[in-house]
């Protein structure tokens, strides 16, 4: 899908469809004013008539009015004027897709920046682009008979007084951060049988050759061994699959900056091992991966900004699969820092990948180091699928990323990291168990990986509730995507 943005008057824009605002008062947006005139009063005489509230995220679609130059005018309810908050925003800009996606119309008009839709004209051009990808993402290419593509092919966001120069930025880096989800949802919703870890370095290859700024290195089972990664091959021994340990050094920024280092979970199918999970919803298990799968989708997308940073992805990817030779509960494995775990449960694999990767990323020099991992159901029973865990061994990394993720709107929420809990961990064996109970199980999955990242500023966001959706929505989300850009975005704007 292509996106532009210019300045015109809505009555003499040739599009397929033009997108004006209505208001719940029966007040019309400034564009809509202009079309109302241009039509002899047509949009003021439906208001009055009762055929479009105002509603907030409602539509009404009218074809060939008089005066009017576009085919068609969409009609989106505002809500209230002085009302509109992040929220409904979003709900306006997903509803003006949906209604513009169910027409045959192939370009559109939006005239929604000078309202604002609660936000600045620059935050409603990421938001749009994100509601439009959504739409036109189709995640059926498996099918026999995939459905059809979207219709829709270009949008642009019309207005009539802002300067186009300055929201160019904005709408590149939208784009951008759109190219980068859809590439994160295509593999998160690919089966475990097709997206193995071979196919994930693979992927990341390619990513290097597309880009020039991106060098990828994979390491093979036998480099771990020779790094001491006893914990991370601990759980790929039940599988036929071979773990990888995937790195992506994107050079965008001076030589001598430090990098900002991104580690995604990579479990390509979790069943839980020899601590088998139960059987239903076992096929969601795919979605394991969506922190490699994150990471893959951030640099794609800063590489297509050409963003000015030093970013390392780190992807540790394996299977965890119950065999004959699979690690059983009880097992004491020697991580790559020295540490000893006692594995009490096998299903609690993540932390067993993520702690040798996080101590293989300090290879880098880092400036700071971000793991992203669907680590724990816990986390979906504390904040559900509406924001992802945040943890950080530093405040103003914590509040970095909470601004990031309000620009964003791929809200987090911290958590804390006290001390107190590292108890929970204690082992009678081992310097630690891999679990600390049913009690704060996202937290003391975080304190684990605390142990490992003792010498670089480091934040943990478990994504277990918001990577993807369930039930007749079932699918990837892309997230954090947005939220790890943004970050991105705001640490080359600071340098």
């Amino acid at each position: 899908m292509e996106f532009s943005i210019k300045q015109s008057s809505p009555e003499k824009q040739r599009s397929g469809c033009v997108v004006v605002g209505v208001y719940e008062d029966g007040k019309l947006s400034p564009a809509a004013q202009l079309l109302d005139k241009a039509a002899a009063k047509q949009l003021s005489a439906l208001i009055a008539r009762g055929d479009i509230s105002g509603k907030t995220a409602s539509t009404l679609l009218l074809h060939k009015l008089p005066g009017i130059t576009a085919d068609r005018v969409l009609l989106v309810g505002l809500g209230k004027a002085g009302e509109l908050n992040n929220k409904t925003s979003v709900e306006i800009l997903r509803a003006t897709f949906v209604a513009l996606n169910a027409t045959a119309t192939k370009d559109a008009a939006l005239y929604i920046l000078d309202e604002g839709v609660g936000k600045d004209a620059a935050w409603i051009i990421k938001q749009a682009v994100f509601a439009a990808a959504e739409q036109a993402f189709r995640c059926d290419g498996m099918k026999s008979k995939p459905s059809k593509a979207a219709i829709l092919k270009s949008v642009t966001f019309a207005t009539l007084a802002k300067p186009v120069a300055a929201l160019k930025p904005a709408l590149d880096q939208a784009v951008a951060t759109a190219h980068g989800m859809e590439l994160t949802k295509t593999l998160g919703n690919l089966p475990g049988n097709i997206c193995t870890p071979t196919y994930l370095a693979a992927k990341a290859l390619a990513l290097g050759k597309a880009h020039k700024s991106i060098k990828t290195t994979v390491l093979e089972e036998k480099d771990m061994q020779k790094l001491g990664m006893g914990s991370f091959l601990s759980v790929t021994r039940g599988s036929e699959h071979p773990a990888k340990l995937i790195t992506l050094e994107y050079s965008g920024g001076d030589k001598k900056q430090k990098p900002i280092v991104l580690v995604g979970k990579g479990i390509t199918f979790d069943t839980g091992g020899i601590s088998l999970k139960p059987g239903g919803d076992m096929d969601e298990m795919k979605y394991d991966m969506s922190g490699a799968g994150s990471v893959l989708g951030t640099l794609q997308a800063i590489a297509e900004m050409g963003l000015k940073l030093n970013v390392v992805g780190v992807i540790p990817t394996c299977e965890n699969m119950p065999s004959g030779k699979a690690t059983r509960p009880g097992d004491i494995v020697t991580s790559m820092s020295g540490q000893t775990i006692e594995i009490l449960n096998t299903d609690a694999e993540g932390r067993l990948i993520l702690c040798d990767a996080l101590t293989y990323s300090a290879k880098f020099n880092p400036d700071t180091v971000i793991d992203i991992a669907t680590l724990t159901g816990a986390c979906v029973i504390a904040l559900g699928n509406v924001v992802s865990g945040l943890f950080a061994n530093e405040d103003r990394l914590a509040q970095e990323l909470l601004a990031a993720g309000e620009q964003s709107h791929d809200r987090v929420w911290q958590l804390p990291l006290w001390d107190d809990y590292q108890s929970l961990l204690d082992s009678n064996f081992a310097d630690m168990a891999n679990i600390g109970g049913r009690a704060g199980g996202t937290i003391t999955a975080a304190c684990f990986l605390a142990r490992f990242t003792k010498d670089y500023r480091w934040a943990h966001l478990d994504i277990a509730g918001t990577a993807n959706k369930s039930s007749k929505d079932k699918g990837a989300t892309g997230r954090p995507v947005p939220l790890l850009t943004q970050y991105l975005v705001n640490r080359a704007a600071s340098k």
